[in-house]
């Protein structure tokens, strides 16, 4: 900005609005009496504080319990299974990381998982599924979760 320019338009409606008291310039007592002043505060002396009693007619309403189950499997072919049920299979098996990593999954795709972890190198499936374990869910991978389902998923079909 130019030395002693006067604002005007939008910028003398925004610094018009403004207090301006420079607490750098001034010894901080100063400052708040001429910070006191732009507000014409006044002085408000200190009221006793009285805690609040709350009512004591208060009226509980209880409400029927809600249980909420999960959808079971409905099929025992797994090709059949949609996404939830392949998820809430995963849940079911107490596993924690395969629900995630497989989240939208169907049983036709866990079925060719299964059949892609049976015919590769173990090593070249592990070292996939780390890749895909820390960009799905930004975790490394369980070797013991994924023993589990492996084994699981020989159970189930």
């Amino acid at each position: 900005m130019q030395k002693h320019y006067k604002p005007d338009g939008w910028l003398l409606f925004l610094i018009g609005q403004l207090l301006y008291v420079d607490f750098t310039k001034y010894e901080f007592v100063r400052a708040m009496e001429m910070l006191s002043k732009e507000l014409k505060a006044i002085h408000v002396p200190d009221t006793k504080i009285i805690p609040v009693q709350p009512k004591q007619d208060i009226h509980v309403v209880s409400h029927p319990k809600v249980t909420i189950t999960l959808p079971k499997v409905s099929s025992s072919n797994i090709i059949e299974w949609t996404s939830t049920q392949v998820h809430d299979w995963l849940l079911e098996q107490d596993l924690v990381q395969m629900p995630r990593l497989l989240n939208h999954c169907d049983g036709r795709s866990l079925v060719y998982l299964l059949k892609y972890m049976d015919v590769s190198q173990p090593e070249q499936v592990l070292s996939l599924l780390q890749e895909d374990s820390l960009r799905l869910i930004n975790q490394n991978i369980s070797l013991i979760e994924l023993s589990r389902f492996h084994s699981m998923m020989h159970q189930q079909k």
